[in-house]
C-alpha cells in the first residue's frame, strides 16, 4: 500500500508496481510524478540493492568507499521518494527541487569516491581544500534532511544538539570543552570513519542492508502470513487465544524486521480486529501487538539491525551475541505471553472455535516456508559469516517460494523486489548515518566520558542507583528512534557508564542499554509503536502506551537480571546454574505480571498484588537468602489464593 496525499487526509491506494515497491506518495487525483518520474526511482532503488548483493558476493570495497557510494544512493532514493512534508504540493517546481537535491546528495558522497586517495593521504598531511570543506557541509546538510524526511524530526533534533555542542563548548554551562572550528569538525564528520561514515553505516552497508532485504522477501513471499497461520493454529484455541498468537505471530515476524512500528503496523493490521473481536478491550488489543513487535527487535538473528553493530562495538562475535541474546529474548516473549493469560483470565476470554483456525494441513503443505529461517540460524550457528548467512538465507526463500503457484515470483515481481528491499533500508541508512554523527561528537569531544563520571557522582557509586540512572537516561534517548539508531545512541552514550565503572562484561553493559533503548518505542509518551497500535484499534494512545509498557515487564526485569547475575548470558556458566537462573527469571517475570494484571490462580486483593510484585524484585537477586525469600513469599500467596478458590467455588455450588 502506497500513502496518498490529499490536501486535507491522508488516503491509502495502490499504485503500479514500481510505485508500489517504492511506496511513492501521490498527490490528490494525479501521480505524484510522472511515469518517467517514477521510473527513475524504480531504477535507483534496483542499483542500490544490486550494489548490495554484488559487494556481498565479491567482497566489499573499503570501509569508507563501501559507504558512500552505499549512502549516496539511498540518500538521492530519498529525495524522489519522501516528499518534503506531508501536505506538500506536487508540481514540476517541487520535482526539480527534489531531483537537485537527489543529484547534490549523491555528487557529495560519490566526491569521497572520485577523491579517495587525496582525501586519505594528502588532505591529512597538508589541509583540505574550499571544495572539500563545501561538499562536507552539503553532505551533513543533506543527510540530516533526508533523515528528517524519512525517520522524522527527533533523531535530526539530537544530531543538531551534538553538532552544536562540538562547535560552541567552550559555552557550555556543563562538561565544557575547547569547541571545534566548523571546517574541522565538517571534514572530520565526512571524510574519516568518526562519524557519518563510521560504525553504524559501516555495518549498513554490509550486514544490515542484506537481513532487511532478507525480511522483504521474506514478505513477499508470503512467510510472514505462514507464521500467522501457524501461531493461531498453535494457540488460537488456548484462554486469550487470538492475543496469544499476536504475540507469536509478531515475534516471529519481528525477529526480522528491523522496525517496532513497522511491524506493529504490518502484523496488527490483522492481529488487532482478532484481538477485539474475541472480547479484549481496544486499548490493551493494540497493547499486545505493540509489544509483541517491540520485542521482534530483541530476537535473534537479526535484533533490529542492531546486533551487527554490537558486535562491532564491544568485539564479541556476532554468532556468539545471537546465541546469548535468546535466552533473555525469550523470557521476554514469555512476560508477555503470561500477562495476556493473566488478563484473559481475569476477563474470563476463551480461544477461537476450530472453525475459525487455518486448517491443520497448513504445517505439511507449507511446512517447507521454515526453511528460509532455519538456513540463517544453522549457518551462523556453524560459524560462517552474517553475509554468507543472509546470501543463501535469500536464495533458500526465492527457491521454496516456487513450491507453491501463489508464492512463485515473475520477473516482474522479482524486478519489484529489489526497489522494495532499497524501500525498506532508506530510514534505516539514514538513522544509522545520523546516529554516526550523534556518536562521533561524543567522540571527538570527550562527551562520554564526561556523563558517566557525572552519573557516577550523581549515584554516589552504587550499582543500583546507576543501573536505574542509567535505565532512565536509556529510555530517554530512545525515545522517537528506530532501533538501530536507538542502539548507537544509548550505546554510545550509556554503556560506557556502566562497563567502565562497575566489573560487569562489556556485552551485558550494551545488552541492557539495548533493551531499555527499544523498551522507549512502547514508553509513554513518545511510544511510537503503541501510537500504531492504537491507530488500528481505535484506541487512546496514551492509555495503550501505559499497557504495552506493563505487558513488556519482561523487558524491564531481564536486563536488571543478567546484569545482577550474568550467567544469563553465558558469562562462566554451567548448564545448571544456567538452566537455575532461567527459571528464577521467570518466576520472577511471573510475579511481577500477575501484580500488574491483578490476577494470579485467582483474582488478586491489593496485599497479593503487592507481594507478588515484592517476591519478583527479590527473585532476580543472585543471593541465596534473597531467593529464598522470594520463593517463600510466592508460594504463600499462591496457596493463599489455592484456599480461596476453593472456598469460592464450594460457596457457588451450594
Amino acid at each position: 500500500m502506497a500513502p496518498r496525499f490529499m490536501k486535507d487526509d491522508v488516503k491509502m491506494t495502490r499504485t503500479t508496481d514500481e510505485s508500489q515497491a517504492l511506496n511513492i506518495p501521490i498527490e490528490g487525483e494525479q501521480q505524484q510524478s510522472t511515469t518517467r518520474w517514477r521510473k527513475s526511482a524504480f531504477l535507483l532503488g534496483t542499483l542500490l540493492t544490486l550494489f548490495q548483493l554484488y559487494t556481498a558476493f565479491f567482497g566489499s570495497y573499503v570501509s569508507i568507499v563501501q559507504g558512500a557510494v552505499h549512502l549516496g544512493l539511498a540518500c538521492a532514493l530519498i529525495f524522489l521518494v519522501y516528499p518534503a512534508s506531508a501536505r506538500a504540493v506536487d508540481s514540476r517546481p517541487r520535482r526539480i527541487i527534489d531531483l537537485l537535491l537527489a543529484s547534490l546528495a549523491a555528487a557529495s558522497c560519490l566526491y569521497i569516491l572520485f577523491n579517495y586517495e587525496r582525501l586519505v593521504d594528502d588532505a591529512i598531511l597538508f589541509g583540505y581544500s574550499g571544495l572539500d570543506i563545501a561538499a562536507a557541509t552539503v553532505g551533513i546538510a543533506l543527510v540530516l534532511e533526508a533523515t528528517r524526511r524519512s525517520v522524522g524530526l527527533p533523531i535530526v533534533l539530537i544530531a543538531l544538539g551534538a553538532l552544536a555542542y562540538s562547535l560552541f563548548g567552550n559555552h557550555s554551562p556543563v562538561f565544557t570543552h575547547p569547541g571545534l572550528s566548523w571546517n574541522r569538525l565538517a571534514t572530520e564528520a565526512f571524510f574519516t570513519t568518526s562519524s557519518v561514515f563510521g560504525t553504524p553505516i559501516q555495518v549498513s552497508a554490509t550486514f544490515i542492508y542484506l537481513f532487511l532485504f532478507f525480511g522483504v522477501v521474506l514478505i513477499h513471499t508470503n512467510v510472514g502470513k505462514f507464521f500467522t497461520d501457524i501461531a493461531f493454529l498453535a494457540v488460537g484455541r488456548l484462554t486469550g487465544g487470538p492475543a496469544k498468537a499476536a504475540v507469536i505471530a509478531s515475534g516471529l515476524q519481528g525477529m526480522v524486521s528491523g522496525s517496532s512500528v513497522s511491524n506493529t503496523v504490518a502484523s496488527g493490521s490483522f492481529t488487532i480486529p482478532m484481538m477485539k473481536q474475541a472480547g479484549f478491550r481496544p486499548e490493551f488489543a493494540g497493547a499486545t501487538e505493540a509489544a509483541a513487535s517491540t520485542g521482534g527487535q530483541l530476537a535473534p538473528p537479526v535484533m533490529g539491525a542492531a546486533a551487527f553493530i554490537m558486535a562491532a562495538m564491544t568485539g564479541v562475535p556476532y554468532n556468539e551475541i545471537i546465541v546469548l541474546a535468546a535466552g533473555p529474548a525469550i523470557l521476554y516473549f514469555l512476560g508477555i505471553f503470561l500477562s495476556v493469560h493473566f488478563e484473559a483470565k481475569r476477563m474470563g476470554i476463551t480461544g477461537l472455535r476450530r472453525d475459525q483456525l487455518p486448517p491443520r494441513s497448513l504445517i505439511l503443505r507449507k511446512g517447507y516456508l521454515f526453511a528460509p529461517l532455519l538456513t540463517i540460524v544453522v549457518a551462523l550457528l556453524i560459524g560462517r559469516t552474517p553475509t554468507f548467512a543472509a546470501l543463501l538465507a535469500i536464495g533458500v526463500t526465492l527457491i521454496v517460494s516456487g513450491f507453491s503457484a501463489e508464492d512463485r515470483m515473475g520477473l516482474a515481481r522479482l524486478a519489484g523486489l529489489l526497489a522494495a528491499g532499497a524501500r525498506a533500508a532508506l530510514p534505516v541508512i539514514a538513522a544509522c548515518a545520523t546516529a554516526g554523527i550523534i556518536a562521533g561528537t561524543v567522540t571527538i569531544t570527550g562527551l562520554g566520558g564526561k556523563l558517566a563520571a557525572g552519573v557516577i557522582e550523581i549515584a554516589s557509586g552504587y550499582f543500583s542507583l546507576t543501573l536505574i540512572m542509567t535505565m532512565l537516561a536509556c529510555l530517554v534517548l530512545g525515545m522517537g528512534l528506530p532501533t538501530t539508531a536507538n542502539y548507537v545512541v544509548t550505546a554510545t552514550v550509556a554503556a560506557p557508564i556502566l562497563a567502565a565503572h562497575f566489573s560487569v562484561p562489556v556485552i551485558a553493559a550494551h545488552m541492557f542499554v539495548f533493551y531499555f533503548g527499544i523498551l522507549a518505542d512502547i514508553t509513554p509518551p513518545v511510544c511510537l509503536a503503541a501510537y500504531a497500535g492504537a491507530g488500528i484499534a481505535g484506541a487512546n494512545p496514551m492509555r495503550t502506551g501505559v499497557i504495552a509498557f506493563k505487558l513488556a515487564v519482561g523487558a524491564v526485569i531481564v536486563p536488571y537480571a543478567f546484569m545482577l547475575n550474568p550467567i544469563l548470558l553465558l558469562e562462566d556458566a554451567s548448564l545448571g546454574h544456567y538452566l537455575f537462573s532461567i527459571t528464577m527469571t521467570l518466576l520472577a517475570i511471573t510475579c511481577v505480571s500477575a501484580a500488574m494484571s491483578g490476577y494470579l490462580l485467582n483474582h488478586a486483593r491489593p496485599f497479593e498484588r503487592l507481594g507478588l510484585f515484592v517476591a519478583g524484585i527479590l527473585l532476580i537477586s543472585p543471593a541465596p537468602m534473597l531467593l529464598g525469600a522470594g520463593l517463600l513469599l510466592l508460594s504463600t500467596i499462591a496457596v493463599s489464593q489455592l484456599v480461596c478458590g476453593r472456598r469460592q467455588s464450594r460457596g457457588s455450588t451450594q
